[in-house]
């Protein structure tokens, strides 16, 4: 099938190219960054790039972009920027929610400008939708949370419901990636091989993860099966407490698990986005578990994996 895929050059865009290669479909990837970073060989003949960014108005005037959206069968929305990069100063969280929400609201607006109706939608979100907690266990029935990256993701994927309306749309509220390229577990793996890992804060702190096979095998199963629909918690059926992840993770790489990080020292160097690493949440997927078979859906297993490589 022929995907316009937006938000390339970010972990889970890497990782999931090759898969879409492999299954043989045509691709137009489209980044505000260099697509040369990707080292995927730009003569292939079923790859077209695009650099534009896509949070600004004008770029949905690129006449090239418009004669792909009208050739394009599937859309792959993956855009934004990183939540835990930067601090987040007034004018960060205003360039976190304008890399999704605008992004979003100008696709859908152009698609439906220029009567432009794709196959299917696959838009990310994140769990962050939820709020946090210690003790409450959300699904997808849950309702959103209050803080900022609730509200974020609320507006991110109200502005994906914009979609036309032949058009199958499936949101994922994606948990904690779990790859050695980048995510979480790729900036703890250093530390950890030097044994200086440890959990962060108390480590009571709920941590809903997916390894990137998995979350790469939903999104390419979302192409073509219409059981994937709507809203769906890209999430591992076993999620751990911070305490869990730090153990297993020393364990897998034969490392001490000793020196966990105070919370106030992650305060002083991340600010409000701290609040992520700190403050978890417990989530399940009604809808995964009814029809999805994961490669791994147990912590060790997903760890080993990726630490063995």
């Amino acid at each position: 099938m022929r995907i316009l895929m937006l938000g390339c050059t970010g972990f889970i865009g890497k990782s999931l190219i090759p898969r879409l290669i492999s299954e043989g479909h045509e691709l137009c990837l489209i980044s505000r960054k260099n697509i040369d970073q990707l080292k995927i060989n730009s003569s292939f003949e079923k790859i077209a790039f695009l650099k534009l960014n896509l949070a600004q108005e004008r770029s949905w005037n690129d006449i090239n972009l418009l004669n792909q959206l009208k050739s394009c069968e599937v859309i792959i929305n993956l855009s934004g920027e990183p939540i835990t990069e930067k601090r987040w100063s007034q004018e960060q969280k205003l360039e976190i929610e304008n890399s999704r929400v605008n992004t979003t609201s100008y696709l859908m607006n152009s698609l439906k400008k220029n009567a432009i109706n794709p196959k299917v939608i696959i838009n990310a979100s994140a769990i962050g939708f939820y709020g946090t907690s210690l003790d409450n266990i959300f699904d997808e029935t849950s309702p959103s949370g209050e803080d900022f990256l609730a509200k974020l993701c609320k507006k991110w994927e109200e502005a994906a419901s914009q979609k036309p309306f032949f058009t199958r749309l499936v949101i994922l509220r994606i948990g904690i990636v779990l790859g050695v390229n980048g995510g979480a577990l790729g900036k703890m793996l250093p530390i950890f091989k030097v044994g200086l890992g440890g959990p962060i804060g108390d480590g009571n702190q709920w941590m809903s993860w997916i390894h990137i096979d998995d979350l790469c095998d939903i999104i390419v199963n979302g192409i073509k099966d219409k059981k994937y629909s709507g809203v769906i918690n890209a999430v591992s059926p076993k999620p751990v407490k911070m305490k869990e992840f730090s153990s297993i993770l020393a364990k897998s790489l034969q490392r001490p698990n000793l020196l966990p990080v105070p919370a106030a020292s992650l305060k002083l160097i991340l600010g409000d986005s701290a609040k992520l690493l700190l403050e978890g949440q417990n989530i399940k997927s009604i809808k995964l578990n009814k029809f999805f078979k994961f490669k791994y859906p147990l912590l060790e297993e997903a760890i080993f994996s990726l630490t063995k490589k």
